[in-house]
């Protein structure tokens, strides 16, 4: 590629003309990590449209993620300037067996974002999201846009994604890569279920264009992949019809089982297109408060709600429901509020070990039981707990592993506790490997955006018969295995 003198990349400090590097030294820098024994020629990298830092505020914040467990601390931070910097950098790493890891909003818990002396891809300057028509089905959006970003650009022409995760400032890439559950899921899908094409780096550098038709071998690896063939740069996303208001209900009840047992009925009979549930503890410390939380959504996208036809039969204690019209978006973020409140108070920077399952339907009420009473107030901290139920027909994506059963349900402990208290964490980190044992012994699953310990033998049965076309992919697509080493895959 031809040298562009004004084209200039500060490298810690020092200036980066075109392709030419002075006075820099790869090995003591960390390049020589990647097991290679010397370090890559960074005076080959060629012209950037972005940047590649190597100061230590953008290191340090490269070895942390949501988590605050993990910290693995990169040699450098690439922040392109368009999709053809990822590619010569990615090139520029296999070449050099440097490992790479892109990052979106670094909302990972367990360090899949992060790499050891090697490459951080942050993908948040990969936003633009493409133009949105009053009758649009999808739209094509960069890695790192947040969901926020794309539902207001969907909304200003009546559309919307169908599918959302309760926490909208997520980058598409990064909820593509484990699944993206939501809400919405029993009538949608996962997040990734709602993807026609993506646009990707492999591990050798090449850009592709995928889909279920085209390169379906490398779609369907990168699909809930983990980020383990393919960078994601881009992706095409179903639209549907969005309403203007909903209506939201919270539900108590005092009854795990019956809890439980509405939820399915719900999801099954599809009477609400939103459907989760929290669990709540009493006075006493236990865990045995349950809402309900279900929403239907208004015109265009539905008829208006009616509570009569909608609360049938549910068994709820009717005084303490909480009913409330909302405008669709704020519905949508209505965490919000409770985020700048985290943050406020520091609590955003805690860790984070989570806990997150999927269930069998006819073994969730006796495991959700068992963890229930185990938890206490202390252990979750400001966190919540939430428990509902997905169709297993709707997941439609190979590599999204979730229980053999019709109904499986979400089981979610997403604790939160102080970073400095090592033991604590550790204990939990503990707690969510015997919980998940106790899952898989009666086919239960984690859904990948917790802290559970895993090894490669516990990968490659989370695969299961997906695992040889996985690491097929990895061999044709990684061939140097330089990709998203965090969670231990291969």
């Amino acid at each position: 590629m031809p040298r562009t003198p004004s084209r200039r990349t500060v490298l810690r400090g020092l200036t980066v003309t075109g392709a030419a590097v002075t006075g820099f030294d790869p090995a003591a820098r960390g390049w020589a990590a990647s097991g290679t024994g010397s370090g890559p020629d960074l005076a080959r990298i060629p012209r950037l449209d972005g940047t590649l830092v190597m100061d230590d505020p953008s290191l340090t914040a490269a070895a942390e993620d949501y988590g605050h467990i993990v910290h693995r601390r990169p040699v450098a931070v690439l922040r392109p300037g368009s999709v053809r910097d990822v590619v010569v950098m990615v090139r520029f790493c296999n070449e050099h067996r440097v490992r790479v890891a892109p990052r979106g909003q670094g909302h990972a818990t367990s360090g899949q974002a992060q790499v050891q002396g090697g490459l951080v891809i942050e993908t948040a300057t990969l936003a633009d999201i493409g133009p949105v028509a009053p009758d649009a089905t999808t739209v094509t959006v960069g890695a790192g846009a947040r969901w926020s970003e794309v539902a207001k650009a969907a909304l200003a022409h009546g559309r919307t994604p169908p599918v959302f995760t309760d926490y909208l400032e997520l980058s598409v890439g990064g909820t593509l890569s484990v699944g993206g559950l939501g809400g919405q899921t029993h009538r949608h899908g996962a997040q990734v279920d709602n993807v026609t094409e993506l646009q990707v780096v492999t591990g050798a550098g090449e850009f592709v264009r995928c889909s279920p038709s085209r390169h379906p071998d490398l779609f369907h690896a990168v699909s809930a992949g983990l980020g383990q063939c393919a960078i994601v740069v881009a992706a095409t996303v179903r639209l549907v019809r969005a309403p203007e208001t909903v209506r939201h209900y919270l539900l108590p009840y005092d009854d795990l089982e019956t809890f439980l047992a509405d939820q399915r009925t719900l999801v099954e009979e599809g009477r609400f297109d939103y459907v989760e549930g929290l669990v709540s503890a009493d006075p006493g410390g236990a865990f045995r408060v349950f809402t309900l939380e279900a929403v239907a959504y208004g015109p265009p996208a539905g008829p208006a709600p009616d509570d009569t036809l909608l609360l049938r039969g549910l068994r709820h204690d009717p005084s303490g429901v909480e009913k409330t019209d909302l405008a669709y978006y704020d519905f949508l973020d209505r965490l919000a509020p409770t985020v700048a409140e985290l943050k406020e108070a520091g609590l955003w920077t805690y860790a984070h070990p989570w806990l997150n399952l999927l269930l069998p339907g006819d073994s969730a009420a006796a495991l959700t039981a068992r963890m229930l009473a185990d938890l206490t107030p202390a252990d979750l901290g400001p966190g919540v707990v939430l428990v509902y139920p997905i169709l297993r027909e709707r997941l439609t994506t190979p590599l999204f592993s979730a229980p053999d059963d019709p109904v499986p349900y979400l089981f979610a402990v997403l604790r939160t506790t102080p970073p400095e208290d090592t033991a604590t964490v550790d204990r939990l980190l503990t707690a969510n490997r015997e919980a998940y044992d106790a899952a898989a012994a009666t086919g239960g699953t984690q859904y990948p955006v917790g802290s559970i310990p895993f090894t490669h033998a516990d990968w490659r049965a989370h695969f299961g018969a997906e695992w040889p076309r996985l690491e097929a992919a990895k061999r044709t697509y990684d061939p140097r295995r330089i990709l998203v080493p965090g969670q231990g895959i291969f």
